[in-house]
Parts: structure tokens; C-alpha cells; sequence
């Protein structure tokens, strides 16, 4: 009777500590795919930003005779958004954008048919509302890496996350250009 008590009592034991080990297991893959998704969301943005920045290039060209090389500038980032691979090389492409998309918003105000062109104010609008949900996501996605990197290095999660052969994931990285203050230079007449 007591061994069977005991018996019972282990068999208890070992089944709570299988099960938790199975919910720390799901806990780090669902954190896992969190990121992934995560990731997904954002480059659903860029995608249409990236739409948006050709027809906003198509309208200045007939505009801005004089700005080829702003206009380069900005068709050569998008290029390489288009091709970076992973969070460090898309946060470096998408910082070379949207630093070209502020110059061109910038020079446009030199342009005062663009400024009132209905096509442009909506574009810009669109890019710029873009530009605030791709923060957002970025933001969100930075919180989900942060989350895990934390999971898989506690105990007992970092257990089961060697098992898993988990290693912690990099976050989305502002580059240094975009940290320093913007220079704001006032042309006023004599």
C-alpha cells in the first residue's frame, strides 16, 4: 500500500515535470514564431512602401528636372531594401531609404507646382503613414526578440532552449546617421 502510495506520488512527479518542460517548450516556440511574424508584418509594410516610393518617383521626375541625383538616390535604396536579407541589413537599406525619402521631401519644397500636385500630397501622406506603422511594427518586433532573448537564457528555459538549439535573435537597429540631430537652416531673404 505505501509503495503504491509512493509509486503514485513519483509517477505524479515525473508526469508535472514532463508537462512543464513541454509548456516551456511551446512558451519558447510560440515566442519563436512571434518573431517570425513579427518580421512578416514589417515587410508586408516595406512592400508597400516600396510600391509607393516608385509612384512617388514617377511623379517627381517630371517635376525635378535638376534633382537626378535625389531621385537616384532614393531608386538605388529601394533597390537595396529589395534585396536585404535579415534585420541587420534591412534596418541598415531601410535606414538609406527613408534618409533619401526625407531629402525628397525636403528638396520638394523648392518645387512649388509638386507641393499642390494632388498625387504627390497623397503619396507623401501615404509614405509617411507608412513610414509610422513600419516604426510601430519595428518597435513590436524589438519587444518579441527582447521576450525570447530573455526566455532562452533563464533557468530553467535555457534547458530546453539548448535542446532546441535556440540562440538568440538580433534586434532592429537604428543606424548611427539616424541618431545625429538634424541640421535645420532657415533661408530668410535680407
Amino acid at each position: 500500500m505505501v509503495a503504491a502510495i509512493i509509486g503514485f506520488v513519483l509517477l505524479l512527479l515525473v508526469v508535472g515535470v514532463l508537462l512543464y518542460f513541454v509548456s516551456v517548450y511551446n512558451g519558447l516556440v510560440r515566442l519563436a514564431r512571434n518573431i517570425e511574424k513579427a518580421w512578416a508584418n514589417i515587410d508586408v509594410l516595406l512592400k508597400q512602401r516600396h510600391d509607393e516610393v516608385s509612384k512617388l518617383i514617377k511623379i517627381c521626375e517630371g517635376y525635378m528636372k535638376y534633382e537626378r541625383e535625389t531621385l537616384e538616390k532614393i531608386t538605388a535604396a529601394r533597390t537595396v531594401c529589395m534585396q536585404a536579407k535579415g534585420a541587420k541589413d534591412s534596418a541598415a537599406a531601410e535606414n538609406l531609404l527613408s534618409g533619401a525619402l526625407k531629402t525628397l521631401f525636403a528638396v520638394a519644397e523648392n518645387y512649388p507646382d509638386l507641393k499642390v500636385n494632388q498625387n504627390f500630397l497623397q503619396l507623401q501622406e501615404r509614405v509617411s503613414y507608412l513610414e509610422n506603422q513600419i516604426a510601430d511594427r519595428r518597435e513590436f518586433f524589438n519587444d518579441s526578440v527582447n521576450v525570447y532573448n530573455i526566455r532562452i537564457n533563464q533557468i530553467p528555459d535555457m534547458w530546453v532552449a539548448r535542446q532546441m538549439s535556440l540562440v538568440p535573435k538580433e534586434m532592429f537597429k537604428v543606424g548611427e546617421e539616424d541618431k545625429k540631430d538634424v541640421e535645420i537652416k532657415f533661408d530668410f531673404p535680407k
